[in-house]
């Protein structure tokens, strides 16, 4: 979470956590967007190759931290 590095994180990793928040996954052509009740924000990620898009991995420990979604993964 403290965003030493955004590039190669995996896609399969990030789209494994969005489930385990509890968002759900609609995908479009290549876009997977994620949403969850309770967060405004819609979560589109996309593949580069193995990894999402460096600017997504921002975009969603931003969402992350804003709706302390972190605590959820704690409490299990």
């Amino acid at each position: 979470m403290s965003g030493g590095s955004d590039a190669n994180i995996r896609f399969n990793d990030l789209r494994a956590l969005l489930i385990a928040l509890g968002f759900e996954e609609r995908t479009s052509g290549g876009h997977h967007i994620f949403r969850k009740e309770g967060v405004g924000e819609r979560i589109n990620l996309q593949r580069v190759g193995r990894d999402a898009k460096p600017y997504q991995v921002r975009q969603l420990r931003r969402v992350i931290v804003a709706h302390e979604l972190f605590r959820i993964l704690e409490d299990d």
